[in-house]
């Protein structure tokens, strides 16, 4: 997990099961703010917080942070650092357990430096309801390309559609690998995620959408019209007039169809 810099006195040690690298850039730091923009009405969840470097401009910018942090020592040393700060709650765990509903509502904005590991899992709890009304995220640059990727590009797969079918994906920030310490091996970015008015596919299919777009990637390098028999069992006629009512060219690859068209196909069988 990338984290920022900050604190008092001696720092707890790096833990690697954590994969943190802490990010030491100020203004890096504001950029990633600025890309939240969180106002005094504004209350905000942050995964991560790490020392808390960015916690210290959330707090000032926002109107209430809860900030989320799994390692003890580090959130022992939060603690302290913002024990006169009204507006800050520090929460020791886990994100990926947390109920952000009990923490924060159906109103906030997320923010957070998210781990190599399960940067998925993090994304995708950040896309169930109560969904933000903006989340930022710092991330492996490989993960920010595939989040970003348009249809018919070598990143797009099924992360660029599942992640389509709900929100708006935009690359905010590159950060390279010597602004943290210690260094990565990998260079980084800021993506921003903004909900859609409406989603693709309604919200309660969304788990049997991700399944489907998920199995049509495995066999990437089949026809659509193969993939859909294959995947859904159909004769080749039957995946021929879904195809065909999907707008879909049944010779076409899995990673030249649109989220758009996945989720018309999606609805049609």
């Amino acid at each position: 997990m990338h984290r920022a810099a900050g604190g008092r006195g001696r720092q707890p040690p790096v833990l690697k099961k954590f994969g943190q690298h802490f990010l030491n850039d100020p203004g890096i730091l504001t950029a990633i703010v600025d890309a939240l923009a969180p106002t005094q009405r504004d209350t905000v969840i942050e995964v991560g917080p790490g020392r808390g470097a960015l916690t210290e401009i959330l707090a000032q910018r926002a109107g209430k942070l809860i900030a989320v942090e799994i390692d003890r020592a580090l959130a022992a040393q939060l603690r302290e650092k913002f024990e006169v700060a009204n507006n800050v709650e520090i929460v020791e765990g886990d994100f990926l357990e947390a109920d952000t509903r009990s923490l924060a509502g159906d109103d906030f904005l997320l923010i957070g430096n998210v781990p190599y590991y399960i940067t998925t899992p993090i994304v995708f709890k950040a896309l169930e309801s109560p969904i933000p009304r903006r989340s930022v995220f710092l991330v492996q640059r490989e993960v920010a390309d595939r989040l970003a990727a348009k249809a018919g590009s070598d990143d797009y797969g099924a992360l660029s559609v599942n992640v389509a079918a709900v929100a708006e994906v935009e690359t905010v920030l590159h950060v390279p690998a010597t602004a943290f310490r210690p260094v990565p091996k990998v260079e980084s970015a800021v993506v921003r995620l903004t909900p859609r008015v409406e989603y693709l596919v309604p919200a309660q299919s969304l788990p049997a959408f991700r399944s489907f777009v998920q199995a049509a990637f495995g066999q990437r390098r089949k026809q659509m019209q193969r993939m859909l028999r294959s995947v859904r069992g159909l004769s080749g006629g039957g995946a021929l007039e879904i195809l065909e009512r999907a707008d879909i060219d049944p010779t076409a690859r899995p990673e030249t169809v649109s989220p758009e068209r996945f989720a018309r196909l999606f609805q049609l069988i």
